[in-house]
């Protein structure tokens, strides 16, 4: 079985957790052939990401860059992995009040010193998530899943 780790910034009952669900459901759907780790970044630690096959990231955005939480989470695994996660499939969701271009862009700044490698394109929902968006999450969710436990990454 395939491990998929899914970690995420905010808070419960946000916008960024209205995302994570739509997202989860659709990993989901391959529960059978990948086991999801989901958890809070400021909780997820190195043993999370070496356990990992596949990351998603979620992110509010916090004054044009990712929240705290998340970067705290990279900034405590980031030398530890050295050379130890080298092109994990990745893929990135925020949720913004502006653009989400900042937290973006900074996660990717730092995926590659990890040397991940990103598999799908960053999801940017400005403002509340309408039902188009929390489909797009679910198809995220199933992408990152399916690719995962058929080797497609």
């Amino acid at each position: 079985m395939k491990h998929l780790l899914l970690i995420y910034g905010g808070q419960p009952g946000g916008r960024n957790f209205r995302m994570l669900e739509a997202v989860r459901d659709g990993i989901s759907e391959f529960a059978d052939e990948v086991e999801l780790r989901e958890k809070p970044a400021l909780l997820a630690d190195i043993d999370d990401l070496l356990w990992a096959d596949g990351l998603l990231i979620g992110t509010p955005e916090k004054f044009g860059y990712m929240s705290g939480s998340v970067k705290d989470f990279m900034d405590r695994t980031y030398y530890p992995a050295q050379d130890k996660v080298d092109a994990l499939p990745y893929a990135i969701f925020v949720s913004a009040g502006n653009d989400g271009l900042g937290a973006v862009s900074a996660i990717e700044r730092i995926a590659v010193g990890y040397k991940w490698k990103a598999v799908a394109q960053a999801l940017i929902c400005v403002g509340d998530p309408d039902e188009a968006m929390l489909g797009r999450c679910r198809e995220l969710g199933q992408t990152l899943a399916a690719g995962i436990a058929y080797g497609a990454f």
